[in-house]
C-alpha cells in the first residue's frame, strides 16, 4: 500500500481550492525563504562552532602549563 498518483492529485485539488491559484506562489516563495533562512543559520553556527575550537586550540597553546607539581601537608 503506497501512495498513488489519484492520492496526490486529491490532495493538489485540495490545496488548489483551500489556497487559490494567487496564493501558492507566494506561500512557496516564504517557505524557500524561510529554507534558505534555515541553512544560513545553519552554516554560521558550524562556523563560530570552528572558530571556538580554533581559539580554544591556539589559547592552549598560549598557555603554559606548570609541570611541577607540589604536595600539601
Amino acid at each position: 500500500m503506497g501512495i498513488s498518483i489519484w492520492q496526490i492529485v486529491l490532495v493538489l485539488v485540495i490545496i488548489l481550492i483551500l489556497f487559490g491559484a494567487g496564493k501558492i506562489p507566494r506561500v512557496m516563495g516564504d517557505i524557500a525563504k524561510g529554507i534558505k533562512s534555515f541553512k544560513a543559520g545553519m552554516k554560521e553556527g558550524e562556523e563560530a562552532e570552528e572558530i571556538d575550537d580554533n581559539s580554544s586550540s591556539q589559547e592552549s597553546k598560549k598557555k603554559p602549563r606548570n609541570k611541577s607539581t607540589t604536595a600539601k601537608k
